[in-house]
């Protein structure tokens, strides 16, 4: 993880599918420190109880656990946007989920939720931008992503939403 927060802006990976946070870099504006500051880090010096690190264009956002989402500490949990649930990732790191996303699992982790034309939709979103949907995808008439609508909208926006609505989510005290 230093060395992506360090030598880079951040990752854009899969036509812009799957962002890793760096350092930040204007296809990808936001940072490590600075998108985790206010949403799991609120005081300098603060252990987080866990740390987001990546998301992709659904509203879906990667974390380290730091002990809030039971997966085990340094242990990467998925956030999903069709179950507003933390998925632990069969007990992946930082290093291993990096490996992971440059591979073909990524295509079937992903699969039913893209449509015909994905790759052309989302290699022009900016990396801090993401897929709002409608109807959402965690009720029961947002399950076809190909007749959802989805409209641009600010990945702070749809954390926001997705955190909002998900009763299960470790929520600032």
């Amino acid at each position: 993880m230093g060395a992506v927060v360090y030598e880079t802006g951040g990752l854009l990976i899969d036509h812009g599918w799957l962002r890793f946070l760096g350092s930040g870099h204007p296809k990808l504006p936001r940072s490590i420190p600075g998108w985790n500051n206010g949403r799991t880090i609120f005081s300098q010096g603060e252990s987080a109880g866990f740390l987001l690190i990546a998301d992709d264009v659904l509203g879906g956002f990667y974390a380290l656990d730091g002990g809030a989402l039971g997966s085990g500490p340094g242990h990467v949990c998925y956030f999903a946007p069709d179950s507003l649930c933390w998925e632990p990732m069969n007990g992946m790191g930082y290093g291993d989920l990096l490996a992971w996303s440059l591979g073909p699992s990524l295509c079937q982790f992903y699969e039913g939720m893209r449509w015909p034309g994905w790759e052309s939709e989302v290699s022009s979103i900016s990396g801090d931008q993401a897929l709002s949907i409608y109807p959402p995808l965690w009720t029961a008439e947002g399950r076809d992503i190909a007749k959802d609508s989805r409209k641009l909208c600010p990945v702070a926006e749809v954390f926001a939403l997705n955190f909002e609505n998900s009763p299960r989510s470790p929520q600032p005290e």
